[in-house]
C-alpha cells in the first residue's frame, strides 16, 4: 500500500474527526458567513503534486484556498436557485452513504434497491400519489424530466406502432410537445432524446399569469396531427403558478396525449392543508419531476421520477450485460434511468424522512411560505421596490419602481453586500429578481435581515455623491 494511503488509514480516526471540526465550523458560521463571498486573490488551477502529503495536506489546502471562497449555500438567506440545505439526519444520511459506498443497482447486492424502493413509497405518499406511480431517485429535476420525456417518447412510439428504443427518433416523424411555460430543463431534454428544442411549442399563459389557458391548450391540441406530449407546470420559478392539472387530464380523456408534470419544487405544496389543492390532480400526470435537493432539504444532488408506465422505463433504460440479471417484473435499477452508475441518494432522503416524518417537513414548508410572504410584503413597503407578482407559495419576485434595468439590478444584488443572495429573472417583460425559500433554516429573523438589506441597497445609489 502507499506509504500516505497506509498513513491516513492508520490515522483515519483522528483525521475524519479533525473532517468534522471543520464541518461543524462551517456550519456554525453560516448566519455570519458572507452568502456569497467576494472571489479575491489568485485561483488558477495548481499542478498535480507527484507526492501529496496524505489527508493532513489536502485538509489544509483546502481550509487555505477555498473554503473560504465558498457560499453560505447551505444557510438561511442563500435565497438563489431554490436552494435547500441539508437537515441534520440529512447530512448524516448523506456522510453514511459516502462511507458505506454502496452500489445500488443490481439485485445480485439487494440492500440498497429496497431501501431506495422503502424510501421513494415514502416519498410517494408524501406528494399524494397513488401506488400506480412508480419511481426512481436520480440527480436532479433535469435528469428527472429527461427520464419523464424519453419514457414519454417510447409511448409516441407504442402509439404509432414503431420502437423509439431500437429503431431510433427517426421512427417517430416531426413531434410536438405543449406547454404553456416550460422550465429550461425541458428544451434541454428534448435535445438529448434527439427530438430537438423546437418541437417544445409554447401554449399562451392565462392574463397576468404564468399557468396555461388551458382553453388554448385544446385549441392546439385539436389542430395537432397525431399523438403529442403535454408538459404541465406545478411550481414555475418565477412567480411559483401551477396549471389546472385536473383540467388538463380531462382534456388528455378527449385527445389522447402524455401528460408531464414538473413539480421540481411545487409538489411540496401537497404538505400545506393551505396549499394542497394547487396540486390536485398531481396523481393523474404520466410521469412526474420532483427535485429533492431544493424543498426536501436533502444534499445536492437528488431528485426523484415517478412514473404509471415502468415498463416503457424499462424498454428505454435496459442495459443488457452477463453480469446482469434479467429485467424481471421489478427491474434492478439499472434498467431505469440512464445511469448504470447509481450513487445511494435514497440515503439521505430516509433519514431526514424517518427523522422528522411529515409534520416536520410541513413545517419546513409552511415556515418557507411565510417567510415568502413576510418578505413580500417588506418589498411593497420598501421606497423604490415594485413586487411583480403575488407570493403564492414561496418565491418572491421583485423589480426596481422605477427605470428597471439589468444592471441596475445587478447592483441592486450585489449591494446586499453578502447578507443574502437573490438571482436574476424576466417577468411581464421586465427585468427582475427572485428570492426563493427552501431552506430548513430560515427564520422571521432572516427575513427582516433581508429585508434591511434590500433597504439599504435601493437607497445606496441615491445617497452616493460619485453617482450624481
Amino acid at each position: 500500500m502507499h506509504p500516505e494511503l497506509a498513513a491516513d488509514l492508520a490515522r483515519l480516526p483522528e483525521l475524519l474527526d479533525e473532517t468534522r471540526q471543520r464541518a461543524l465550523a462551517f456550519l456554525g458560521g453560516l448566519d455570519e458567513r458572507p452568502v456569497v463571498p467576494q472571489q479575491a486573490g489568485d485561483l488558477r488551477p495548481t499542478e498535480l503534486a507527484e507526492a501529496g502529503g496524505g489527508l493532513p495536506a489536502a485538509l489544509a489546502e483546502f481550509a487555505e484556498r477555498w473554503e473560504p471562497r465558498l457560499s453560505a449555500s447551505a444557510g438561511p438567506r442563500y435565497f438563489g436557485f431554490v436552494t435547500g440545505g441539508a437537515t441534520p439526519a440529512a447530512l448524516a444520511g448523506d456522510w453514511l452513504t459516502a462511507a458505506v459506498d454502496q452500489n445500488s443497482n443490481s439485485s445480485l447486492d439487494p440492500a440498497g434497491q429496497h431501501l431506495e424502493r422503502e424510501t421513494v413509497g415514502w416519498l410517494r405518499e408524501l406528494f399524494g400519489l397513488s401506488e400506480a406511480h412508480h419511481g426512481t431517485f436520480v440527480s436532479g429535476a433535469t435528469m428527472s424530466n429527461t427520464v419523464g420525456l424519453a419514457i414519454a417518447r417510447e409511448w409516441l412510439g407504442e402509439r404509432l406502432g414503431v420502437d423509439v428504443a431500437e429503431d431510433g427518433v427517426g421512427a417517430l416523424g416531426p413531434v410536438r410537445v405543449l406547454s404553456g411555460g416550460a422550465h429550461s430543463s425541458i428544451a434541454k431534454a428534448l435535445s438529448v432524446l434527439g427530438l430537438g428544442r423546437t418541437a417544445l411549442r409554447s401554449v399562451p399563459l392565462l392574463p397576468g399569469r404564468e399557468a396555461v389557458d388551458v382553453a388554448a391548450l385544446e385549441r392546439a391540441l385539436a389542430g395537432s396531427d397525431g399523438p403529442c406530449v403535454v408538459v404541465a407546470n406545478a411550481g414555475t420559478v418565477n412567480t411559483v403558478d401551477f396549471d389546472d392539472l385536473r383540467a388538463i387530464a380531462e382534456l388528455r380523456e378527449r385527445y389522447g396525449f402524455w401528460l408531464h408534470v414538473d413539480a421540481a419544487f411545487g409538489a411540496f405544496a401537497a404538505l400545506s392543508p393551505e396549499h394542497a389543492e394547487l396540486v390536485a390532480g398531481l396523481d393523474l400526470a404520466d410521469s412526474v419531476c420532483v427535485d429533492l435537493h431544493k424543498w426536501l432539504n436533502v444534499p445536492y444532488d437528488s431528485a426523484v421520477q415517478f412514473t404509471r408506465r415502468p415498463d416503457l422505463q424499462a424498454r428505454v433504460f435496459r442495459n443488457s450485460a452477463a453480469y446482469l440479471g434479467p429485467l424481471g417484473e421489478h427491474p434492478d435499477l439499472v434498467h431505469l434511468t440512464p445511469e448504470n452508475s447509481h450513487r445511494l441518494r435514497a440515503l439521505a432522503a430516509w433519514f431526514t424522512l424517518r427523522a422528522y416524518g411529515r409534520s416536520g417537513h410541513r413545517e419546513i414548508v409552511e415556515r418557507d411560505v411565510a417567510g415568502a410572504r413576510a418578505l413580500g410584503e417588506a418589498v411593497e413597503r420598501i421606497d423604490g421596490l415594485r413586487l411583480l407578482a403575488p407570493v403564492r407559495l414561496n418565491v418572491v419576485c421583485f423589480t426596481l419602481a422605477a427605470d428597471p434595468t439589468p444592471e441596475k439590478l445587478a447592483a441592486l444584488a450585489a449591494g446586499l453586500a453578502g447578507e443574502a443572495f437573490v438571482t436574476p429573472t424576466h417577468y411581464a417583460g421586465l427585468p427582475a429578481l427572485r428570492a426563493a425559500f427552501s431552506n430548513w433554516r430560515t427564520t422571521e429573523a432572516d427575513v427582516r435581515r433581508t429585508a434591511a438589506a434590500l433597504a439599504r441597497a435601493v437607497r445606496k445609489p441615491a445617497a452616493d455623491p460619485e453617482r450624481d
